[in-house]
């Protein structure tokens, strides 16, 4: 009398213990890319809901020099993970969050590999949509993200700029750019194509304000769709404002590769 019961619970319990197992992980998640036989760890954001029935757009952010190191979990702490865990529900996306080791910066090239990696390799892990490709950084990842603007040309779908520039202060022991128009040669390597969105604090004693000012002045002269906000009184931490602000990712996720190929014709 018992075997039947026992029997279908049994055939139940395989039907849904596959099913479990495949069930997608979200949220902030541990990750490792390997570069030329080093390690980086990295973290990547997946919404609640994610499924691959379809296409999710992908972020690569790039955070300040604050968070440097190789615990794989600072970067998440300032910027767009703060934003993400007080507004998840803004932000529908694959974010991919590479850590920049200490002492170098965003532009090196070791450094920029890693990021570059840990984006393709999310691209691979999850259904994400080659047309809607985004990059952000604030601070020295603001620097990282004009920097791989201008080197991978038609590779994002659309930037968000935070307290970034082209010409690091002394302070910061940064390279900076050669030539006399650095803010012209950046904007002519960004392209006018590229849909841009730039913020920074009007009183910022770290990154002067006129870095993005004279950048987005530069991109406005070659016809570029560039945004500007700049808020006023508010010193270096502008990306706490910008991230929070709804329209900011509404923005951002409703920009398409596509669409710029259209204007660019």
């Amino acid at each position: 009398m018992n075997r039947i019961p026992w029997a279908l619970a049994a055939s139940l319990a395989l039907f849904t213990f596959p099913a479990a197992a495949q069930r997608q992980e979200t949220g902030f998640l541990d990750r490792t890319v390997t570069v030329e036989g080093v390690p980086y760890r990295y973290q990547v954001y997946v919404p609640a809901d994610y499924s691959a029935d379809k296409k999710w757009p992908i972020v690569l952010f790039l955070h300040g020099a604050g968070e440097r190191g190789e615990d794989g979990l600072a970067q998440t702490n300032v910027g767009i993970g703060t934003a993400i865990r007080a507004h998840a529900d803004r932000y529908h996306a694959i974010i991919v969050m590479p850590q920049c080791r200490k002492n170098v910066f965003w532009q090196a090239p070791e450094m920029e590999a890693q990021a570059l990696a840990s984006l393709a390799q999310s691209v691979k892990e999850f259904r994400t949509d080659p047309d809607r490709v985004y990059i952000t950084g604030l601070s020295m990842g603001g620097y990282g993200s004009w920097a791989l603007l201008q080197e991978y040309p038609g590779k994002f779908a659309a930037a968000v700029v935070i307290c970034g520039g082209i010409v690091p202060p002394p302070s910061a022991k940064m390279p900076a750019p050669p030539g006399a128009d650095p803010y012209g040669d950046a904007a002519k390597k960004v392209g006018a194509t590229v849909p841009l969105w730039v913020f920074h604090g009007g009183a910022d004693p770290v990154v002067p304000v006129t870095e993005s000012r004279q950048m987005v002045e530069a991109l406005k002269a070659l016809g570029s769709n560039v945004k500007y906000t700049e808020y006023e009184g508010v010193l270096h931490d502008s990306w706490v404002k910008a991230y929070a602000d709804a329209e900011m990712p509404a923005w951002l996720f409703s920009q398409t590769l596509s669409s710029q190929k259209v204007s660019a014709r």
